[in-house]
């Protein structure tokens, strides 16, 4: 069950990153093509090589359009995908000024109780995208410049909440077992320390 909750979760890492990646490229091109624009219209271009300038221009040389668009539906998207792999590793970071004292059996316990408030809430999020989904499908709405329709991004954003719902309850599963047997399956993992 973990290799299958494991894998999971790094191919929606991986697809998380990928679009990532995408829109920083798409971000930076834009930026440039923004610039070079701007310079391009400059005085100075067109006074030393307008033809230059005119049909850089006229090949469509400046920002990306729809890039605001683009990078807010995006991003979204790439967070959740990273959700389930930080979940499963126990990627989350912690505070641990008043747990670090408590026995190791009891810190199994505590775990488990965040474990199970994590997942609510995962769940919750994942519960409120889709209604969220199904409003935006109803009403028709579209992002402003390149029409989008809404529910595209809350549906791709709801199936990699689902995804981490899932993994949460699976980490449910994980810190029970680890409290009743007193051993730790996964423990700490790479959860980073303030």
């Amino acid at each position: 069950m973990h290799a299958i909750a494991m894998g999971l979760s790094r191919a929606l890492a991986m697809i998380g990153g990928i679009v990532l990646a995408a829109l920083i490229l798409m971000t930076c091109l834009s930026i440039l093509g923004r610039q070079l624009s701007i310079l391009l219209h400059s005085d100075l271009a067109q006074t030393i090589a307008p033809g230059l300038a005119t049909a850089l221009l006229g090949m469509g040389v400046g920002p990306i359009f729809g890039d605001y668009e683009l990078t807010e539906l995006g991003m979204g998207f790439a967070i959740f995908c990273f959700l389930p792999l930080c979940q499963i590793t126990a990627g989350h970071a912690r505070v641990d000024i008043f747990t670090s004292f408590l026995k190791a059996g009891t810190q199994r316990w505590l775990r488990l109780v965040i474990e199970i408030l994590f997942s609510a809430a995962l769940i919750l999020i994942a519960w409120r995208l889709s209604v969220g989904m199904m409003r935006r499908v109803n009403t028709g709405q579209t992002t402003f410049l390149l029409e989008i329709p809404y529910w595209w991004p809350y549906a791709a954003c709801f199936v990699a909440a689902s995804i981490t719902a899932l993994v949460g309850i699976y980490m449910v599963w994980v810190r029970l077992m680890e409290a009743v047997s007193g051993q730790d399956i996964i423990g700490e993992g790479a959860e980073g320390e303030h």
